[in-house]
């Protein structure tokens, strides 16, 4: 009689979703916060940042969209993951693994989200945080000279606490990258772009 079947959807729904951010396209809040849409994220862009495409130069497709900060360089991706359990803990733990394999001295903290890594490798910092939703995973690095790096952290936290993923509803791999799409202006500039080179 008093089973979850009982409860209206809106409460179902309330259990599964942070209140703060990142957020679910589900259940992102209508609010003034400028975004750059690429599709299967939203991503918020202050006034002192900039924006930077990487392309894959044989396939033309774009590999990673970046927002420069005064604290370092951001990029926020989002992949596909199972609708029963998070992967986030199970990733960071590998990253943390390959980056003492490529030199790094790594540390494991415990942020907003929970588990974090840090990294230092020659004169760069490294930060990752992960945020596990429904049926995706978010990650996000900023990588930063040393001179600038201790708030990085915070920088980084802050975009993704703003970020909206845009899921979709069909069937994908555990862990495969959702796609970016660029804005249409972003898109053209840069065909034409490569169309001089």
């Amino acid at each position: 009689m008093y089973g979850r079947q009982t409860l209206p959807a809106e409460e179902e729904d309330e259990e599964l979703v942070p209140e703060e951010g990142p957020y679910d396209v589900e259940v992102a809040p209508e609010d003034d916060i400028p975004r750059m849409d690429l599709g299967s994220v939203r991503i918020p862009v202050p006034d002192n940042c900039q924006v930077q495409v990487e392309m894959d130069q044989e396939s033309g497709h774009v590999r990673a969209v970046h927002v420069v900060t005064p604290h370092g360089q951001v990029t926020i991706s989002a992949y596909a993951a199972p609708k029963s359990s998070g992967i986030w803990s199970e990733v960071c733990t590998e990253l943390a693994e390959q980056l003492r394999s490529d030199g790094a001295i790594v540390r494991t903290l415990t942020g907003d989200w929970g588990k974090e890594l840090s990294a230092k490798m020659g004169d760069m910092a490294l930060h990752f945080i992960g945020v596990d939703g429904p049926r995706w995973m978010l990650r996000g690095v900023i990588a930063s000279p040393k001179h600038v790096a201790e708030g990085a952290p915070a920088q980084l936290r802050a975009l993704m606490k703003e970020t909206v993923v845009v899921r979709g509803s069909g069937p994908m791999p555990v862990r495969t990258p959702l796609p970016i799409k660029l804005p249409p202006a972003m898109a053209e500039a840069i065909a034409q772009q490569r169309g001089q080179a």
